[in-house]
């Protein structure tokens, strides 16, 4: 237990009672990842900036598969049954991106962002909402859900990585950003290319584990292309020498 404490120190405090109700975390370079209900740490995660998560809406979409879903690998679940209380994770940071927004009781906003979906069939939604606290003009970004499939990775509301790093452009000052509802890990992934720390909670196990290996892959990943640009710069100035 001491252990454990101490290595979520440098991120964020939790109150040893908490701990032990975690099922399981993770951090390293700048992520903490805990499995385990959001609605335990809503006094502990105090070193956030930013607020980017998408969570669930309350309208039952993982219990059954789609025509979509159904040869895709998608864990089902009843993780979408019950619509959350939002207002009370507001305060994991000072700005604040909140996709299907619009189901959600939060204040009037003008800064909302906009997916367009050009390729959607007619069966689904052709768009999707962000709720910002930014006070700035609407903004919309065109992606197709085609362009996600070499993504997916089992979680039927998965946002593609394009969508959530347009997200983090809007979040540039933030320097650690929290997704209370992680889902597969896709804010994580997002935050470890553009240099951000992470924190993410995910209470579902199976999804838990597919955003550790995502997010350790994008880890992974960043050294490599780190030590890659190393080389191309020392190679290059040999050459000059």
């Amino acid at each position: 237990m001491e252990t454990i404490l101490r290595a979520m120190g440098e991120m964020v405090q939790i109150a040893t009672a908490h701990v032990r109700q975690m099922k399981d975390f993770y951090k390293a370079k700048g992520v903490l990842l805990i499995c385990g209900d959001n609605k335990d740490f809503f006094d502990y995660i105090t070193q956030c900036d930013a607020l980017l998560t998408d969570p669930p809406y309350g309208i039952g979409f993982g219990k059954k598969h789609t025509k979509w879903s159904a040869n895709r690998g998608t864990h089902l679940g009843e993780w979408d049954n019950i619509t959350p209380e939002i207002k009370p994770f507001l305060k994991f940071g000072e700005k604040q991106i909140i996709w299907g927004g619009e189901r959600f009781n939060l204040p009037t906003s003008r800064g909302w962002l906009t997916w367009v979906k050009p390729d959607a069939p007619h069966t689904f939604a052709s768009t999707e909402y962000a709720w910002t606290n930014q006070d700035r003009p609407a903004r919309h970004f065109t992606y197709p859900i085609s362009a996600t499939n070499q993504e997916r990775v089992g979680h039927p509301t998965q946002k593609p990585l394009a969508l959530i790093e347009w997200c983090i452009s809007f979040l540039q000052d933030s320097k650690t950003i929290c997704d209370p509802f992680m889902g597969s890990g896709t804010t994580g992934v997002a935050c470890i290319n553009h240099n951000k720390k992470f924190i993410g909670i995910e209470k579902d196990e199976r999804y838990f584990q597919i955003a550790l290996e995502r997010i350790k892959k994008a880890q992974k990943q960043t050294v490599i292309n780190f030590e890659k640009q190393i080389y191309q710069q020392t190679d290059f100035l040999n050459e000059s020498a």
